[in-house]
């Protein structure tokens, strides 16, 4: 099969990637590098099923590419990320996320592509009535951020009444694992272990007891790959653990991967952070086969060696 993945040089994008080729398919990444790192992709560069094409999703040039590749799946992960940034600067937001998305899906039809396998986010769910979040709860978008992926979901589900493209939309709670970057807000696993194995201080904000739902990039990309597939045609799954996981029981367990002291620093919530979150990934089972398999303290150690690993080199 041959698949084209948008953002493919990025941290999830270029563990799909791995896993795709590892699985003896054809895959073309499409990214900018604006965010990404051609180092994600250096074991992908050495098989010859494996393409990067330097370009913006917004291009039209992408329309070109797609029609001459016909990619049979398209898995759209290219997007701005920050919640903050998109408060700061929501028209910029939704030129990435919105144009960007609405140009792959253009070019998805020109290129005769049978399913687009979208990375959605619990931002949808704003601040949601129950928790695990199930797969059928309310959308309620809080940020520019939040709004612009649930404008892709729409936009999924247009075309496919247009043109017949088919689409699985995945929405990822906190996704961690070797490749994440330290720098931005979403990694709170990367940037404490990046911390940590540096020596440097860590904060936490408000008292430790916000919780999070952490799965493995390795799981979620399993995911993406069930649903490359004809399974899950037209729905909405949360790839998630269901579990919640406090900050402080977070930090514990990267200072003990790390064997760092676990002593952090606290400093004020922050406007806008949810108390807790967790989805429920009992829908993504039943209509993917799709369930996480590698607990918190496995995956953070994974985590932590690879980033002991980069430290060296």
């Amino acid at each position: 099969m041959r698949v084209l993945v948008t953002g493919g040089a990025g941290f999830i994008g270029s563990n799909l990637v791995d896993r795709l080729l590892a699985d003896g398919h054809e895959v073309h990444v499409v990214d900018d590098l604006s965010s990404g790192s051609r180092d994600n992709l250096l074991e992908a560069a050495r098989s010859d099923r494996f393409r990067l094409h330097e370009l913006d999703i917004r291009d039209p040039a992408l329309v070109g590419l797609m029609a001459a590749l016909q990619p049979e799946v398209v898995c759209h992960l290219a997007a701005q990320i920050s919640v903050r940034k998109s408060v700061t600067d929501p028209a910029h937001d939704a030129r990435l996320n919105v144009e960007g998305t609405a140009a792959v899906l253009n070019a998805a039809h020109e290129g005769r592509t049978r399913k687009v396998v979208f990375a959605s986010s619990v931002a949808v769910y704003g601040r949601p009535a129950t928790i695990p979040v199930p797969g059928d709860a309310a959308t309620d978008p809080r940020s520019p951020y939040a709004a612009s992926k649930l404008s892709g979901e729409i936009y999924l589900a247009t075309f496919r009444a247009l043109y017949g493209i088919e689409y699985t939309t995945l929405v990822l709670s906190n996704v961690y694992g070797p490749r994440q970057s330290p720098e931005g807000e979403a990694g709170v696993v990367a940037i404490f272990t990046d911390a940590l194995l540096a020596g440097t201080p860590t904060v936490l904000y408000g008292d430790g007891t916000q919780t999070r739902d952490y799965v493995y990039v390795g799981d979620v990309v399993d995911g993406f790959v069930r649903a490359c597939g004809s399974d899950g045609n037209g729905r909405r799954f949360n790839l998630g653990t269901g579990i919640q996981t406090a900050d402080r029981r977070l930090h514990s367990l990267i200072a003990d991967a790390a064997g760092a002291q676990d002593k952090p620093g606290f400093a004020p919530p922050r406007l806008g952070d949810l108390p807790a979150m967790a989805v429920d990934p009992v829908p993504a089972h039943e209509g993917l086969g799709w369930q996480p398999r590698t607990d918190l303290s496995t995956g953070v150690k994974k985590t932590v060696e690879w980033a002991a690993g980069r430290r060296a080199t």
